[in-house]
């Protein structure tokens, strides 16, 4: 049964027809002397790669190695040291591109050798996605169109499927654009934004270490710089993808439009975000409590909102308006003394000209109670109906919850002091009067 190639689809028949001419140029390959020549030249030149890698490699391992220095510069020592595998394929394909010029000035031909040199390419490229990338983002590129695009180069596809790709052409409404350029965009566009990510981590990470500057002016500018990273590469991308930034004008009208109407709540939110970064009345760390009683630590501070976390565990969502237009209580205030006070009593049968001191010395002794602005200053409040009503007032740094509650400790103090001073803390008592006979008793 004979096979008709011409009865079957376009694909098939094109397959085939690369099918053909590979095996076509592989028996032109093993009748020809310069192709074995080429061979030879090739296995020469990936031996030589080896015993020089051999060599170079320990070498260039003990150089780039920073042990465990953190600095700028053993930082890219670290990262070039990475690169080391892509050595030996890079070594092979830089020996054969040599061989490459000595063969083909000699028999005005190096097919073969060629072909050798991009396969090289093609392993260095391999050992790039497979060893080296870490980053999600850049092992998916490499593994879906990096190392199809090399392996495409290696047999010599590579023309013909981009010109293919190129070809097609997929209507968008009043636009069209064609698979080639698609494939471009989504990976220039790809590294480029995760390059805008790398740099804006990096800065990041670099502001927050500036101690001398306040909190809230290390997010402001942090912010700034993301959004100057991000809008640099947006218009680096429009650039080298040769898109008109003109014909943004539009769509930047429709914005403005929507701020106007739909969006002027993020607007405000957004606006109010960087008055309090700019103020810095309220930032990371601060505990506050709003006029609508939610309270907590700033914990994150958005575009959009500032994020409490309760000591409960809870996180609440306020927006950024609500700490411009409403009444806002900062206890912490970038780290401002906060006064508690500890209610305790005494008995009437107890000297109280003796229990201030006693009781101021005590809780001096915490080691959050401050001496600024003020010490721990013991007052009587009152005569109660079972004792006599005093209260302790100590500042501390921070909230009277969570995981510092100053008042509990302060009251196990109260509670030894007064014990080791044998005065007695007293619990309610009642007399009961009886008016006329007493009942009689049961029998």
């Amino acid at each position: 049964m004979e096979f008709d190639l011409e009865s079957q689809p376009e694909i098939v028949q094109t397959i085939a027809g690369y099918a053909l001419q590979g095996w076509e140029l592989a028996l032109s390959w093993l009748l020809s002397p310069a192709a074995w020549s080429q061979f030879g030249l090739l296995l020469a030149a990936y031996v030589l790669a080896v015993l020089v890698n051999r060599r170079l490699q320990p070498f260039l391992s003990r150089i780039l190695d920073p042990g465990e220095a953190e600095t700028p510069i053993a930082r890219a020592r670290r990262f070039v040291a990475q690169f080391l595998p892509l050595l030996l394929p890079l070594l092979a394909y830089v020996f054969t591109g040599i061989g490459e010029t000595v063969v083909r000035s000699i028999f005005d031909s190096g097919a073969v050798i060629a072909f050798g040199k991009r396969v090289f390419l093609f392993l260095a490229v391999r050992a790039l996605v497979r060893d080296i990338l870490a980053e999600p983002f850049l092992k998916l590129l490499g593994r879906y169109v990096l190392i199809p695009l090399a392996a495409l180069y290696a047999v010599g596809l590579l023309g013909p499927a981009a010109g293919r790709l190129e070809a097609t052409v997929v209507p968008l409404g009043n636009l069209s654009f064609n698979l080639l350029w698609l494939l471009q965009f989504v990976v220039v566009g790809g590294i480029i934004f995760w390059l805008g990510q790398w740099s804006n981590s990096q800065s990041t990470e670099f502001i927050s270490k500036q101690d001398e500057m306040r909190p809230s002016l290390r997010q402001l500018l942090a912010k700034a710089v993301e959004f100057l990273i991000f809008a640099v590469a947006f218009l680096v991308l429009m650039n080298i993808m040769g898109i008109n930034l003109s014909a943004l004008a539009v769509l930047g009208g429709a914005i403005g439009v929507g701020l106007g109407f739909g969006l002027q709540k993020i607007a405000s939110n957004f606006i109010s975000g960087v008055i309090l970064l700019v103020e810095g009345q309220a930032t990371v760390g601060d505990y506050v409590e709003l006029d609508g009683g939610e309270a907590g630590t700033i914990v994150k501070m958005t575009a959009r909102a500032a994020i409490l976390e309760t000591f409960d565990g809870r996180w609440i969502v306020v927006p950024n308006e609500d700490f411009i237009t409403t009444r806002v209580v900062n206890y912490s205030d970038s780290g401002s003394a906060n006064r508690y006070e500890a209610p305790f009593s005494v008995s009437y049968d107890t000297d109280i000209n003796a229990v201030p001191a006693i009781i101021e010395a005590a809780v001096s002794t915490h080691p959050e109670v401050l001496d600024q602005p003020f010490p721990p200053d013991c007052e009587l409040r009152g005569f109660g109906d079972s004792g006599i009503d005093f209260a302790v007032e100590f500042w501390v740094n921070g909230i009277d919850d969570g995981s510092k509650k100053y008042t509990s400790d302060v009251l196990f103090l109260i509670w030894n002091a007064l014990k080791d001073n044998d005065i007695a803390i007293p619990y309610p008592h009642r007399t009961v009067e009886f008016k006329g006979p007493l009942p009689p008793m049961p029998e």
